[in-house]
C-alpha cells in the first residue's frame, strides 16, 4: 500500500513557522485542541515538532517566565524533548508504521525535504479497523 493514501495535505494541517513565538504556538495548540504541531521553516522544510510538554518545561525552567511574557520567546529557543521523525512521500508503509507507533502523527516531506503534510496515527488505526476480517 502507498502511504499517500493516508496523507493529510499541508493545506489542511495546522503548523507553526520556525519564527513563531512560544505564545503563538500555545495559542494554536489551544485553538485546535492539539498537543503538538509540526514546525516549518521559511523555506517550507519540516524542522521539528513542538509539543505541549516542550512549552511546559520551558515555562517551568525559565526564571521569570509567565503567560504575559511568552510572546517574547521564539520557539527556536525551546528545546524539543523528542524528535518526531519525518518520512519521504516515497517511504515504504513499514517505515511509516514504525514511526506512527511512537508519534501521534508522522510528518511527510518530498524529495527536497519540503513539508507536504502529515499522516495521522488515528487514520491508520481507523483504516486497519475497517479492513480487519476474521
Amino acid at each position: 500500500m502507498d502511504i499517500t493514501s493516508f496523507l493529510f495535505p499541508k493545506n489542511e494541517v495546522t503548523f507553526i513557522k520556525s519564527t513563531a513565538t512560544m505564545r503563538e504556538a500555545l495559542d494554536q495548540m489551544e485553538h485546535h485542541s492539539y498537543t503538538a504541531l509540526p514546525i516549518i521553516n521559511d523555506n517550507g522544510k519540516y524542522v521539528g515538532t513542538m509539543s505541549e510538554g516542550d512549552l511546559l518545561w520551558k515555562l517551568k525552567n525559565t526564571p521569570g517566565m509567565n503567560f504575559d511574557n511568552m510572546h517574547q520567546v521564539p520557539i527556536s529557543e525551546i528545546k524539543n524533548r523528542f524528535h518526531n521523525e519525518s518520512v519521504s512521500i516515497h517511504a515504504h508503509m513499514e517505515d511509516m508504521l514504525a514511526l506512527a507507533a511512537d508519534q501521534n502523527f508522522v510528518p511527510v516531506v518530498d524529495e527536497e525535504g519540503l513539508f507536504i503534510g502529515i499522516i495521522r496515527r488515528k487514520d491508520i488505526i481507523a483504516y486497519y479497523i475497517r479492513n480487519i476480517t476474521d
